[in-house]
This record gives C-alpha cells, structure tokens and sequence, in this order.
C-alpha cells in the first residue's frame, strides 16, 4: 500500500515507514490482541488455542468492569458537559499520557488528531501466527500485566511499564493502543512506526476517520523535544487533557510545555497533578471544578496546593461519578475543568 505522509509530519515522521504487512491486518492483530474475534483465518484458528481464550476471558472481564465502574459514566459525563467539543474534530493534545487513549477518547470521542506522547517506547506488535504458541500465551499474560494497573485504577505506573516492556516480543506502548483502540470500537486503517513515534489511522465507532499519534519524548526543557513542538504548533490550538501527570508541570524543569499548554488550548481538563492554579492568569480563564480536593497522596504531598484547596472549598463541586486522579476513591476525585474567557 502506498502511503503518502502529510508534509507538516515529514521532518517527525522521516524515518517511519509503513509496517511491512502481508496477513493479518493491523486490525485483526488490534481485535486478537484485545482479546475479540478475528477475520483473519490464521489467526482465527489462534483464538482457539487454550492461551488465547485464557487472554479473552481474563481482558474481557476486567474490561467489562472497567467498562461499568468508569468509562461509561466518563463517556456519559463528557456529553453532558462538553458538549461544545464533541462534534469538532480538533486536536486533543495529551501530554504525558503515555499509551492512554482510553480516556482521550472517552472524554473527547470525534477529536482528531490524538496527540500523545511519554517516555515509554513505541514497541512492536509482530505477526502472532509465526510466534511459537508458549511465547505468544505468555507475551498475551504480559500484556494483560502491562494493563493492569491502568483497568484497575485508571492510570498508567510508569516505572511498572518499563518493567514490563522489557519482556517478550509484544512490547512497547503500539500493543496496548491496539488493545484500547480496539475495545473502544474503532478500526485500525493503517499504521506507520518508527522507533520515536506512530501514526494510526482509524475509523471511529461513529464512522469518522482519525488519527491518533503518539510519541516517545522528554518534555522536560532543553531535551531537545524542538521537533515534537514544532509538530504541535502546526497543528494549531486544541483541547488539552492532563491527567496523573506526575506534578511534573509545576517545576521550572516543564515551564515550556506548560506554557505551551496554556498558549494552545481551548479547554484544559486536569486532575491537581497538572497545571497548578497559580499559574492560570485569572484574568483569561474560568474555573469549574468537579469532586473533592483535600490533598495529594503521599507519594505526592509536598505538592499540596492551599489556594486550590480554597477554590473548592466556595466551589460547591459536583461529583463526576468517577475516579479522577491519582486517588482510586470516586469520592476524592479532582477533576478541574478550565476555559478562557
């Protein structure tokens, strides 16, 4: 298939390439990855082999309550309170995401492109059908492990992940965007890989095309991230979406792409590890807040932000109905919502 690459990625996107395909396709890797039939008939005869149906049963069932306890009501609670954003197609910038389009997508479901990014590698999916049966069962029961913690909580451990990659030949974060992008009922159009970044392109459950991009970048200041900021400015303002971000944007160490954040965004969506309220000029943007906000975990309680603290405290916020930072409780959700004026 030829593939021509948009001239605003060439310089990120120079050394990517069309993944080399004969079959399966990159969507039936997608659906058998994420645990789901396949049409691909050498890999359908691989969903009835005792590893596979081990791998759909377990994913399923941790999906399914995943599905119940958050992602449902996130979906339901966008639509009623960003609406504005739903039918645009705009950019959703979600730095240090990680691999997590689950909630992007969730949150903002017709946006295109995604863009996200982290530390975590790219990664490969290689053809399931020439792996041995014993490596592929037990790269499927790593890439469960991989997910655990994200199904279980909501978010990603970073150094977990690290661990994690490290094994088998299914690795990396294009694995886990298959398995999410896959759950969330979109279909894989095409994907171009290069050992920095991909680009999938997709089908959403609407039928709208998109694409989602993710990188693998520092965003601390002087890493030489030019490249990826340039590929962001060109794709012009968007909604940003921050969450268990680490409080990483509250040093000096982040201040570019805080500032970037705040100079491109029509609508910020956050927990307290994101951008702290003290750097929102008052005078630009309006606040609404969601949950509660009593303190960080420990992990985290040096970043204590009395100021927001206040701001709920004469907010009278409503729960979201789901958890929302680094906290698992439904009850200590942050989630801040903020636009300019």
């Amino acid at each position: 298939m030829k593939l021509l690459v948009p001239l605003a990625i060439f310089t990120l996107l120079l050394t990517a390439a069309p993944l080399a395909r004969s079959a399966p396709s990159f969507d039936d890797d997608a659906k058998f990855l994420a645990g789901l039939p396949v049409h691909d008939s050498a890999l359908a005869a691989l969903t009835h082999t005792p590893g596979w149906e081990q791998h759909s049963n377990l994913l399923g069932a941790k999906w399914d309550q995943m599905e119940r306890r958050q992602i449902g009501t996130v979906r339901a609670w966008a639509a009623a309170n960003l609406a504005q954003y739903h039918g645009t197609g705009g950019t959703v910038y979600y730095m240090f995401s990680g691999p997590d389009f689950l909630y992007a997508q969730a949150f903002f479901p017709n946006a295109s492109p995604y863009i996200l990014c982290g530390t975590e590698p790219v990664g490969a999916v290689p053809d399931p059908t020439q792996m041995p049966g014993l490596a592929l069962s037990a790269d499927l029961a790593n890439l469960r492990h991989s997910m655990e913690t994200m199904l279980t909580t909501h978010y990603f451990i970073t150094k977990d992940m690290r661990v994690d990659f490290q094994h088998g030949q299914i690795g990396g974060t294009l694995p886990i965007l298959y398995v999410f992008l896959a759950r969330s009922g979109c279909t894989i159009r095409n994907v171009v890989a290069s050992p920095s970044n991909v680009q999938i392109d997709f089908t959403g459950p609407s039928g709208r095309k998109q694409t989602l991009f993710y990188f693998k970048v520092d965003l601390s200041n002087g890493a030489g991230n030019g490249a990826f900021f340039n590929f962001c400015h060109r794709n012009g303002p968007g909604v940003s979406l921050l969450k268990s971000a680490s409080y990483l944007l509250q040093g000096e160490g982040f201040s570019t792409v805080r500032n970037f954040i705040l100079s491109h965004s029509r609508l910020i969506l956050e927990d307290d590890s994101g951008i702290p309220l003290r750097d929102f000029d008052p005078k630009r943007w309006t606040f609404r807040y969601y949950g509660s906000y009593v303190a960080p975990i420990d992990l985290f309680r040096n970043y204590y932000q009395p100021g927001l603290a206040a701001a709920y405290a004469h907010s009278n916020a409503a729960s979201p109905g789901f958890s929302f930072g680094y906290a698992w409780q439904k009850d200590r959700a942050v989630l801040i919502l903020a636009t300019p004026h």
